[in-house]
């Protein structure tokens, strides 16, 4: 009955899907990236942008608690303080930023890895925050979540930011994930990064045990994906520039779903190496994107595979055109809205995509009288 009971939104939202799934059609991957630059603006201002009256008016409901058909299998993690429970080598260690903008988003996500997780007591959410306020609302919505809020001093990165395509991707944020290996306490030794817009729906237990082998981070690739696109005609006239390629066959991966081995990342010092090519990126505009193409040159060739189940990216689409994106053949475990066009704004304007009804039954926003 339980079992029943936590998919139930799911499976109406999938027979939904099912009924209109003759209308979708599949779409290049890297086509996911590309957006209409006035949309974005619209769903991605700045946090400093939101009155204080505004922001502080957002309400969520608070979730049940959740107590899965596996629980009573489950093992019990110590609740003596974070510190003790973040050093527990049984904890699935979860990475997602929140801001004001996205946190409806982010509180879905949450939601959903809750929903389907066989042991959420096993969950710990790190969240990478750049206004501290936003841990009251956590804990009001999810009160017995374990989870701990980390600071990221936006100063640390915001000189290395160059333009972008999309005012979005320009937002000092967008860069913590660049910095987990800094921030987390140095026994989290592994950790999955999701972006906020999306939702899993499948065990998150499965893509935490994803193999690694020697590699420093896994995520699902796209390799028929035109990979030269990523970067400007100057990068690869540069020898000096493009040779960072030689030896490798890189592919094209989106970085909103990675499972990353920190001890690698900070042995290996993996943020300076990043770091050096946004440099080169401020003084040579070697690609167009943000966050995206310094993880290409530094990974793409070198990154573990993971099933596209666990990333259908590119749900976001490009709302301005009225493009309504569709799911990569084979399973699905995580929807991904990557884009412009965000699942919320859509179902609150009465615009929706046909797969943004699969998001709504996470959503715990209720809105202010």
């Amino acid at each position: 009955m339980q079992w029943i009971i936590r998919f139930s939104g799911f499976i109406s939202a999938v027979m939904v899907m099912i009924v209109l799934a003759p209308s979708l059609q599949s779409f290049h991957p890297a086509e996911a990236i590309r957006s209409n630059n006035h949309m974005d603006g619209h769903i991605r201002l700045s946090a400093s942008r939101i009155p204080d009256t505004v922001a502080h008016r957002l309400s969520f409901r608070r979730a049940s608690i959740i107590r899965n058909a596996a629980s009573a299998r489950c093992k019990q993690i110590s609740s003596s303080g974070s510190s003790g429970v973040i050093c527990d080598p049984s904890v699935i260690h979860v990475a997602i930023t929140l801001d004001f903008v996205y946190l409806r988003g982010s509180i879905a996500a949450v939601h959903s890895i809750l929903l389907h997780s066989s042991c959420p007591e096993s969950v710990f959410f790190h969240f990478l925050v750049s206004d501290t306020s936003l841990e009251t609302l956590v804990r009001s919505t999810f009160p017995k979540l374990k989870f701990k809020v980390y600071y990221f001093d936006p100063e640390i990165v915001r000189r290395l930011i160059s333009t972008s395509v999309r005012q979005a991707l320009e937002q000092p944020l967008n860069y913590a994930r660049n910095y987990l290996a800094d921030l987390l306490e140095p026994c989290v030794r592994r950790v999955i990064y999701l972006d906020s817009d999306l939702v899993v729906v499948d065990d998150v237990s499965k893509l935490w045990s994803t193999n690694l082998g020697e590699k420093t981070i896994g995520a699902p690739e796209y390799c028929h994906a035109n990979f030269t696109k990523y970067f400007t005609d100057g990068f690869w006239s540069n020898w000096q520039h493009s040779a960072i390629f030689s030896g490798r066959s890189p592919c094209y991966f989106n970085t909103g779903v990675m499972v990353i081995d920190l001890a690698n990342w900070r042995q290996f010092r993996y943020t300076k190496r990043i770091e050096r090519w946004m440099e080169v990126q401020k003084t040579d505009r070697i690609y167009e994107l943000g966050s995206l193409p310094p993880f290409l040159l530094v990974f793409a060739g070198n990154v573990a595979p993971i099933d596209h189940g666990w990333n259908q990216h590119g749900l976001g689409g490009d709302n301005v055109k009225g493009s309504c994106r569709d799911l990569h053949p084979g399973p699905v475990s995580l929807l991904h809205w990557s884009g412009s066009g965000k699942p919320w704004i859509r179902l609150d304007s009465k615009q929706p995509c046909p797969l943004d009804v699969l998001w709504a039954p996470y959503d715990l926003y209720q809105p202010s009288a």
